[in-house]
């Protein structure tokens, strides 16, 4: 007789106790029903699965962002735009080198300027190179000293991040390069990408961009309808 494999049987076990846990909590129908009558329900709709583990993935980052609010939505001086006093704020975490952060750029500015009501907050998270962290702090700077989106927008324009092109969108920006080195090198900014940096895996991120919007994380590169989206969600579930 071939003994089972426990850890298996552990993980399979774990696994049904989960989706069991999220068809009950999306689907109050089932909420104290037998395995049995959850398992029928599966079998019946096996469409609600996705629905429901997204449901309990929401009810479990909601936990992490309420307990991590001022960190994830209040912005550093003004690495922000859009409305300051919107009803939906919309953060993103971002690496200058990431590709698919560039391309949705145009994105951001087509969403602030079709809803007035949303505020976008942008959080480095230099983890894709040692030039990423270089240009997360100057970027950091440049908002302490009021400058960061016409730095973070003239940087993107650059492409890849290399001195050159740091300094180029430094004098571009108006900035004075010694200052805006000095205010990088302070002990506030490396604690501001250090705090980035410890939510990301109580968020479950994978790599930039990842967007909060309300009380969902998005990963990836996000189309102005996907954005929306989750705006209109997150102003509904608010009311």
């Amino acid at each position: 007789m071939t003994r089972p494999d426990w850890t298996t049987v552990a993980a399979s076990a774990l696994a049904a106790a989960i989706v069991s846990a999220a068809i009950a909590f999306a689907v109050p129908a089932l909420r104290g029903a037998n395995a049995g009558a959850v398992r029928g329900y599966l079998l019946a709709h096996p469409d609600v699965i996705p629905e429901a583990m997204q449901a309990l993935q929401d009810r479990e980052t909601a936990k992490v962002i309420a307990a991590n609010r001022a960190a994830i939505m209040n912005s550093i001086g003004s690495a922000w735009s859009g409305n300051p006093k919107g009803d939906v704020t919309v953060v993103e975490y971002f690496d200058y080198n990431c590709t698919y952060c560039r391309a949705n750029l145009p994105v951001i500015d087509q969403l602030v300027a079709a809803d007035h009501g949303v505020r976008v907050v942008y959080r480095e998270l230099p983890v894709l190179s040692e030039e990423s962290g270089t240009a997360a702090r100057l970027s950091l700077a440049a908002a302490t000293l009021g400058r960061f989106k016409p730095f973070h927008d003239t940087l993107y324009a650059g492409g890849p991040i290399t001195d050159q092109t740091l300094a180029a969108a430094t004098r571009a920006t108006g900035l004075d390069p010694a200052k805006l080195k000095a205010a990088s090198a302070t002990p506030a900014i490396d604690d501001a990408i250090r705090a980035n940096l410890s939510l990301m895996r109580p968020l479950g991120m994978s790599g930039t961009p990842t967007w909060v919007v309300g009380n969902r994380v998005l990963s990836g590169l996000q189309s102005l309808d996907q954005l929306q989206a989750a705006v209109k969600d997150a102003r509904a579930a608010a009311r």
